[in-house]
């Protein structure tokens, strides 16, 4: 090994393989302008638009721009299995991008019609939900077996920065120039993130597989039988929806529970707005001050989660237990410095859990499984997002601000409960008995066996 390969494996990943570094590029543009967007658009109709029911229509508007993430999930699976990942990427951005312009220009030479605010919202949340999933397949494709822990840091606290990032920029663009200025931005960004994807190498799926090994591992079928071709080189056949969740019960169990912790957790993307207006008495820099403190901890806690102590499960019901405390302190205590901590505290959580469950998954779930399963996870999560997001932006016309913090924190608390039983009850799915795995064995839950 020559002195140079240690020195240029001390490098970034985002450094050291242009491609995943021009992908990592991409993403943060366009995660930053679909927040950016989703935030900018929230304040805009609480602080400016809205009437006596800002509430609901903000909940309504979050609704409308987390229902593809859940609806369109089989189709997207389809697509990110069937198509080259470099291509369904850049044509996401840039259909996205070609929104987003033109409402822009709408917007700027009138009012935008409120129909037409929630039509942008639902077709760059289509966009998304077909860029997100797929990214997270293509990692093998751009990067080495030994690199995937890396890339799924950088993904995941990419997705941290970007928050942060949109959710700072969001309200700041609506308070110095309008809803036109968030537009024009969000669509700025998306058409820079296509050429970006398009111009990055992807391995083809099967050299992915082979250097990473899964394809010399048979791979058991739920019956119990062996995939055909499993072990001859070739990846088993792509399994429906259905059969990729049967075939993984105990990640399907974690999946539930962290499906219904985002009912609660959620809410805080309408709880923030209407907690600035109501009780803080405040304006869109509060806003974004609240959205960088939750996007911070998120970012701390996605470069952090590796080192936290405990398996995925036992730090996973202890993290939603923080959590439980953080979301509804500011119910009991109202300030600035209290809310900004507490969504310190609750986004370092959220960090935490993802790095470590991703990372789990991707190693758990058989290679040729990926396109439906990251699918139906990010369906799963994001399945009680809109009806959290109406929900609570209907309470929020009915109660105040300090009592919504203070149902979130409560409703946490049983799905905490709820992970630390299965932690000690539920036998895991087996991983793929590749090195890689060998090397990773210790991410198996708390109290399980492999």
């Amino acid at each position: 090994m020559s002195a140079a390969e240690p020195r240029a494996r001390r490098l970034p990943l985002v450094l050291r393989n242009p491609s995943f570094g021009r992908v990592w590029t991409a993403q943060l543009l366009t995660q930053a302008a679909g927040r950016m967007f989703q935030v900018g658009a929230v304040w805009w109709l609480v602080g400016f638009a809205g009437g006596e029911r800002r509430g609901l229509e903000s909940g309504l508007f979050l609704m409308v721009s987390t229902l593809p993430a859940v609806a369109l999930a089989p189709v997207v699976a389809r697509v990110v299995a069937r198509h080259a990942h470099r291509t369904v990427l850049a044509v996401a951005a840039a259909v996205a991008g070609a929104v987003a312009l033109p409402a822009a220009l709408w917007a700027y030479t009138g009012d935008l019609p409120m129909a037409a605010v929630y039509a942008v919202g639902l077709a760059l949340a289509a966009c998304q939900a077909v860029f997100d999933p797929c990214l997270t397949t293509s990692v093998p494709e751009l990067v080495e077996d030994a690199d995937i822990e890396a890339a799924t840091g950088f993904e995941l606290s990419t997705q941290s920065l970007a928050g942060l990032g949109g959710g700072l920029l969001g309200p700041l663009l609506v308070d110095a120039g309008g809803l036109p200025a968030v537009v024009a931005v969000c669509g700025t960004a998306y058409l820079l993130a296509a050429p970006l994807v398009a111009s990055a190498r992807f391995r083809h799926a099967t050299d992915a597989t082979d250097a990473s090994g899964a394809s010399d591992v048979p791979q058991d079928a739920p019956d119990g039988s062996t995939a055909a071709g499993a072990g001859h080189g070739t990846p088993p056949a792509p399994r429906t929806l259905r059969q990729v969740l049967a075939g993984l019960p105990f990640i399907r169990r974690v999946l539930l529970c962290f499906a219904a912790a985002n009912l609660f957790t959620t809410a805080v993307y309408v709880v923030m707005p209407l907690y600035t207006r109501g009780v803080l008495h405040s304006t869109g820099s509060t806003v974004a001050t609240l959205e960088a403190a939750l996007g911070a901890g998120t970012l701390v806690g996605s470069f952090t989660g590796a080192r936290v102590p405990g398996r995925p499960v036992a730090v996973g019901s202890a993290c939603l237990a923080v959590m439980a405390v953080a979301l509804g302190l500011p119910g009991l205590w109202a300030g600035h410095a209290t809310a900004i901590g507490a969504l310190a505290v609750a986004g370092w959580c959220v960090g935490v859990i993802g790095v470590r469950f991703v990372a789990l998954f991707q190693r758990l779930v058989p290679t040729a499984d990926k396109p439906g399963f990251f699918a139906v996870m990010q369906a799963l999560l994001g399945a009680t997002f809109p009806l959290s997001s109406l929900v609570f932006g209907a309470l929020g016309d009915h109660l105040g601000a300090r009592a919504l913090c203070l149902v979130q924190g409560a409703g946490l608390v049983p799905v905490a409960l709820a992970l630390w039983w299965l932690g000690g009850r539920a036998r895991p799915d087996a991983p793929r008995t590749s090195p890689a795995n060998a090397a990773t064995a210790h991410l198996t839950p708390a109290g399980e066996t492999s």
